[in-house]
C-alpha cells in the first residue's frame, strides 16, 4: 500500500469521533477496525492515525516525527489562538517542544525520576497509601478515584515538588488537569475559557511557590529549578511556572487513571482479581497489563519534519500524525489475545509512556505507586468490589482516559 492506493470501501465507512460517549466508552472497537482496514488512515480532520505497534514504535523514535505545537495548534484553532494562555504556557514546556530547547528542559528535571530515587521513595509511598486506605476501612465503602487513586499521587508529587501541607487542600479536593487542551478535537470556546482561567490560577500559585523556595530554599524539585532560572542562562521565569505546572499535572493524573482503570479492568474479569487475590508476587507484572490493557493515556501527536513512510504509506511533509497508544497496546502481532486481561502475561512492553526521547519521565514512580496501591488492596481490602463496574463514569476526554468517579464497596 502506498499514497496512491485507494482506500478500501470499508475504510470509507471510519468515522473518527473521539468524544462520542460509545468511543468513550470503548475506543477498543474502533482501534481494531483501523489496525485491520486501515491501519495508516488519513482523518476527515485532516491528520493521520497509526495504530499499529510496530508503527507507533518506529514513529517515536524516529526523529523526522517532531512536535511542532505552534503549527499543530494553528492547524486546529487558527493563527490567531496562539495567543490563548493555555496554549501559550503549554508551548514552554518540555512536552512539546523538540530538541535542544527538550533536552535543556528535561536534564534539569531527570535526575529526580532516577530509578534510585524512585526506589528510595517505597517506604514513605507505601506509607501514604496505607493512611489513605485507613482513613475509609472502617465505613465499608469509597469512591477509589477521590479517596485513592486521587489522592496519593497528589501528595506524592506536591513532596516531590515542596508544596506546603498547607497548600495542598485545593489539589486533593478533585482533578486539576483538563485533558481537553491535549485531545485532537478542538475545544469550544467554553472549554478554552475554563481552561485559560484554570491555568491563570494554576500559574499564580506556582509564582507564589517559586518566590517561597526562593525565600525558603528546601531538598525539593521546585528549588532545584529556582536555582537553574536564577543562573538565568537554563531557564525562564515563564519555562520554570510552565513545567513546575507540568509536573505537577503528569505527575498525578496519569497515575489516577492508572489505578482506577486498572482496578475496574480486574473486576470486568474477577478470575484476574482472584489471582492478584491468591498470589501478590503477580501485582508487578500485572500493573504492566494493566497499563497495556486499558492506557491511562491514550495517544501521542506527532508531525512530520520531511517526507517519511510509515507502515507502506508515505507521508508528505508539515502532516499531523496521532500514535493511537492504546490501539498499539492490543495488537494481536504484538500480544496473543490482546483483548483478554491476563495478569500473568509475559514479555509486556506496553506503550502507555510514550516512546523515544519524550518517554515519560514518571514511568517508574506512576508503576510504582500502581504496585503499591494494589498491593494494598488485595491485603487489606480483599472482599472489595465495584457495584458500577458494568456502567463506569468515564470523562469526556480521549487523550487521558479516566474515570470521573469508582464507587467502591466492602465487608
Amino acid at each position: 500500500m502506498n499514497e496512491m492506493t485507494p482506500p478500501s470501501a470499508a475504510a470509507d465507512s471510519l468515522v473518527f469521533d473521539p468524544l462520542s460517549p460509545s468511543f468513550i466508552a470503548d475506543p477498543y472497537r474502533f482501534y481494531r477496525r483501523l489496525r485491520e482496514e486501515a491501519p495508516v488512515f488519513r482523518t476527515a480532520q485532516g491528520f493521520w492515525l497509526l495504530s499499529r505497534y510496530d508503527d507507533v514504535v518506529f514513529s517515536l523514535r524516529d526523529r523526522r516525527f517532531g512536535k511542532d505545537f505552534a503549527g499543530n495548534i494553528a492547524r486546529r484553532y487558527g493563527e490567531d489562538r496562539l495567543d490563548e494562555p493555555v496554549f501559550a504556557n503549554l508551548s514552554r514546556t518540555m512536552l512539546v517542544l523538540d530538541p535542544p530547547d527538550h533536552t535543556r528542559l528535561r536534564s534539569l528535571v531527570t535526575k529526580a525520576f532516577t530509578a534510585r530515587r524512585v526506589a528510595d521513595m517505597r517506604p514513605r509511598i507505601r506509607k501514604l497509601v496505607d493512611e489513605q486506605l485507613d482513613r475509609v476501612a472502617d465505613q465499608g465503602a469509597m469512591d477509589v478515584i477521590r479517596d485513592l487513586a486521587h489522592r496519593l499521587p497528589v501528595i506524592v508529587i506536591c513532596d516531590m515538588l515542596g508544596i506546603p501541607e498547607d497548600h495542598r487542600a485545593a489539589f486533593l479536593a478533585g482533578s486539576n488537569v483538563s485533558g481537553r487542551v491535549l485531545d485532537p478535537a478542538p475545544m469550544s470556546r467554553e472549554e478554552l475559557d475554563r481552561a485559560n482561567a484554570s491555568i491563570t490560577m494554576a500559574n499564580a500559585y506556582f509564582d507564589q511557590l517559586c518566590d517561597l523556595r526562593r525565600r525558603e530554599p528546601q531538598d525539593d524539585l521546585t528549588t532545584e529549578l529556582v536555582r537553574a532560572e536564577e543562573a538565568g542562562d537554563r531557564l525562564t521565569s515563564e519555562e520554570l511556572r510552565a513545567n513546575i505546572g507540568l509536573l505537577f499535572g503528569a505527575g498525578h493524573e496519569t497515575t489516577t487513571n492508572l489505578i482506577g482503570n486498572g482496578l475496574l479492568a480486574l473486576h470486568r474479569s474477577p478470575d484476574q482479581w482472584q489471582r492478584l487475590k491468591d498470589d501478590p508476587s503477580l501485582i508487578p507484572g500485572a500493573v504492566e497489563e494493566l497499563l497495556r490493557y486499558d492506557s491511562s493515556v491514550q495517544m501521542t501527536g506527532r508531525v512530520t519534519t520531511t517526507e517519511v513512510e510509515v507502515g507502506g504509506v508515505t507521508l508528505p511533509a508539515n502532516e499531523s500524525v496521532i500514535m493511537l497508544l492504546g490501539a498499539a497496546n492490543r495488537d494481536p502481532a504484538q500480544y496473543a489475545d490482546p483483548e483478554t486481561l491476563d495478569v500473568g502475561r509475559q514479555n509486556v512492553r506496553p506503550m502507555s509512556f510514550g516512546g523515544g526521547i519524550h518517554h515519560c519521565l514518571g514511568a517508574q514512580l506512576a508503576r510504582l505507586e500502581a504496585e503499591l496501591v494494589f498491593t494494598a488492596l488485595v491485603e487489606r481490602l480483599p472482599t472489595l468490589e465495584l457495584p458500577e463496574k458494568d456502567t463506569p463514569a468515564w470523562r469526556g476526554t480521549f487523550t487521558l482516559r479516566g474515570l470521573h468517579r469508582l464507587p467502591a464497596v466492602w465487608h
